[in-house]
């Protein structure tokens, strides 16, 4: 697959992203590191844009595809007195690379980067269209997001998301919403509550007929979740002052085909026929939103709706791939991730043709002892390749994909 060369090579990058702490808003300094890394490396083009997403670029010598790679160089943060090994250590033991970030994602950051490089020198350069790898931002925070100024500039026939999958291909995802309930109510002082109405009281109400509405169901990527995260009254403390106001937010996983307004249609019915029953109920139900500001300074934000993606995988762009994926060796079986990722805009948005490959499974983000193992990282930096050369082949035809 990789000479020892280009393993150490993969290796000594994924520790180097992974030493650096990059939460979301903070991701320059891995940033800059990647940037020099790609000069010192010749990569054709190193773009920066508005957002802080890196994207390096590889021009063929003849007309054919935009193939874009993404991964975002932003983690979670830690609680660093849970782990037993040092969380930016990038420490290697008994065939693991250690760290924050390690499989969530610069471990696949690193193999992409890794791959365009062995890629292009494999090819001396000839190859048709482009090839672009993306280090993207404020993923944790905002789903795609960022990526829709790469795709704005790119303009990518074909993307891979680098997100886990095992070594799997993936050709869809579950999307992710917020959904933001709040009832109303009249404040009094706490010994005469009859003389107030409490919000609290209103959205008991509320959530019990929100937990029994029919849940959403797809044949490949199972239920639509809708689950209640947190509630909050006000005003907060409520010391002797019965609440006039209470807040709860839903995490509700997409589906294919879901749309902003079918996805609240059943909660503003339910809140239609509760104040029918009841004149004195008042709700509301929108989409949470949220703004956070990138480590270039500008500000990024939107409501927090992820739609959800799936493609046939009978698609030439699926199928081309995962062959040249089996003649290395590896399985490759087509499968669907159950987390929302940046697929979210390149695929849900843009509907842009595209996979997920990456290394590690999706159990192991986000959690204390992060880490990726050495072989997955090595597999991974083949399959890239592989990957580049599949996709590069293929003439771009959107309007023959679609949604399933």
């Amino acid at each position: 697959m990789l000479n020892e060369v280009q393993k150490q090579n993969v290796i000594e990058l994924c520790q180097t992203l992974v030493q650096i702490k990059s939460y979301s808003g903070e991701e320059d300094q891995v940033a800059n590191t990647i940037q020099e890394y790609a000069k010192a490396r010749n990569v054709d083009e190193v773009v920066t844009d508005e957002y802080g997403n890196v994207l390096l670029v590889w021009n063929g010598d003849r007309p054919g595809p935009t193939v874009l790679f993404d991964g975002h160089i932003d983690t979670v943060p830690v609680q660093e007195r849970q782990w037993s090994v040092g969380a930016f250590s990038g420490e290697v033991k008994d065939g693991r690379i250690y760290g924050r970030g390690t499989s969530d994602m610069k471990g696949a950051v690193s193999a992409m980067i890794s791959a365009g490089v062995n890629f292009v020198e494999a090819a001396n350069h000839s190859f048709p269209g482009k090839i672009v790898v993306s280090c993207s931002v404020h993923e944790e925070c905002f789903e795609g997001v960022a990526t829709r100024l790469v795709s704005e500039k790119v303009k990518p026939d074909f993307v891979v998301i680098g997100e886990a999958t095992n070594l799997n291909l993936n050709r869809g995802q579950r999307g992710r919403a917020e959904i933001l309930v709040e009832t109303f109510g009249k404040p009094a002082h706490s010994s005469n509550p009859e003389k107030g109405l409490n919000a609290v009281y209103q959205m008991t109400k509320l959530v019990n007929e929100i937990r029994e509405l029919p849940v959403a169901k797809h044949e490949v990527m199972g239920e639509g979740i809708l689950e209640l995260t947190d509630i909050k009254s006000s005003p907060y403390p409520g010391a002797s002052v019965v609440p006039s106001h209470c807040k709860a937010t839903f995490d509700r996983r997409l589906l294919v085909n879901e749309t902003k307004e079918s996805v609240l249609a059943p909660i503003e019915d339910l809140i239609a026929r509760i104040k029918k029953e009841d004149p004195t109920f008042e709700a509301s139900v929108c989409y949470a939103t949220g703004e956070e500001r990138c480590y270039t300074g500008e500000i990024i934000g939107d409501e927090r709706f992820f739609p959800g993606w799936l493609y046939d995988d009978k698609e030439a762009f699926v199928q081309s791939p995962r062959n040249e994926l089996q003649e290395l060796g590896l399985n490759a079986e087509v499968s669907h991730y159950s987390f929302c990722t940046n697929g979210s805009h390149f695929a849900g948005e843009a509907d842009i043709p595209t996979i997920g490959f990456g290394p590690s499974p999706e159990s192991l983000a986000h959690i204390d002892d992060e880490y990726i193992e050495v072989d997955q990282l090595v597999k991974a930096t083949a399959g890239y390749a592989a990957i580049m050369h599949a996709l590069s082949q293929l003439e771009a035809k959107k309007e023959e994909t679609k949604y399933v």
